[in-house]
C-alpha cells in the first residue's frame, strides 16, 4: 500500500488492515505465518516531515534455537517513526544528530507495505526460544534434556586448562 504524501489530509490517516506476507520475507529463516499481520497505523503530515506511529500484531510459528522445537510466537509491537523529505538525504551531512534516527520517503512517497514488514521483522527475537527454561538436546545421545529422557554424564572442562592437559598428556 503506497500512500501518496501530497494527498495525506490534513487531520492525518487512520489505517487499519491485514497484511499477508509469506515467509521468505522474514529475517527468521524457520519462521512461518499462523495468522496474516494485522497493522493499525496513523499516517500524519507535519510540514513536510510524515509521521507514522501503529501497532503490529501477528501469530508466527519459529523453531527453538535450543531444543529445535517449533513453538508460537506472539507478535505485538508499537512503532513511532519520523520520515523526512528525500532532499534532507542529500544534505544528511548537515543534518543534526537528532535527525540521524529519522528516515526518507522518497518521490512523494510511503510504501505502509515495506514500514509494517520492517517493524515486523526487528520485533524479532536475536534467538528465538520456547522458554527461557529450555535446556535444549543433549549433545551426546540428542534427547529432549527437559524431558528427562537423558541420563547422559557430560564432562564439562573448564577451557582455560585444555592447554596444561595437552601438555601433560605430551608429557607423559
Amino acid at each position: 500500500m503506497v500512500i501518496d504524501v501530497n494527498e495525506i489530509p490534513k487531520e492525518g490517516l487512520h489505517i487499519d488492515q491485514d497484511f499477508d506476507f509469506v515467509s521468505l520475507d522474514l529475517v527468521e529463516e524457520d519462521a512461518v505465518f499462523l495468522e496474516p499481520t494485522h497493522a493499525v497505523v496513523e499516517v500524519k503530515k507535519v510540514g513536510s516531515d510524515v509521521r507514522v506511529k501503529g501497532r503490529i500484531t501477528t501469530r508466527l510459528s519459529f523453531v527453538c534455537s535450543r531444543c529445535l522445537r517449533p513453538f508460537e510466537y506472539c507478535v505485538d509491537s508499537t512503532f513511532d517513526l519520523v520520515y523526512l523529505p528525500e532532499e534532507l538525504d542529500e544534505i544528511k551531512d548537515e543534518i543534526e544528530e537528532e535527525d540521524l534516527e529519522k528516515f526518507f520517503y522518497y518521490h512523494q512517497q510511503l510504501d505502509l507495505r515495506e514500514i509494517v514488514l520492517e517493524q515486523l521483522n526487528l520485533s524479532f527475537p536475536l534467538r528465538p526460544l520456547c522458554s527461557e527454561e529450555c535446556e535444549g538436546i543433549c549433545p551426546v545421545c540428542g534427547e529432549l534434556i527437559h524431558d528427562g529422557s537423558c541420563a547422559c554424564e557430560v564432562k564439562v572442562s573448564d577451557p582455560r586448562l585444555e592447554k596444561l592437559k595437552s601438555f601433560l598428556r605430551d608429557k607423559r
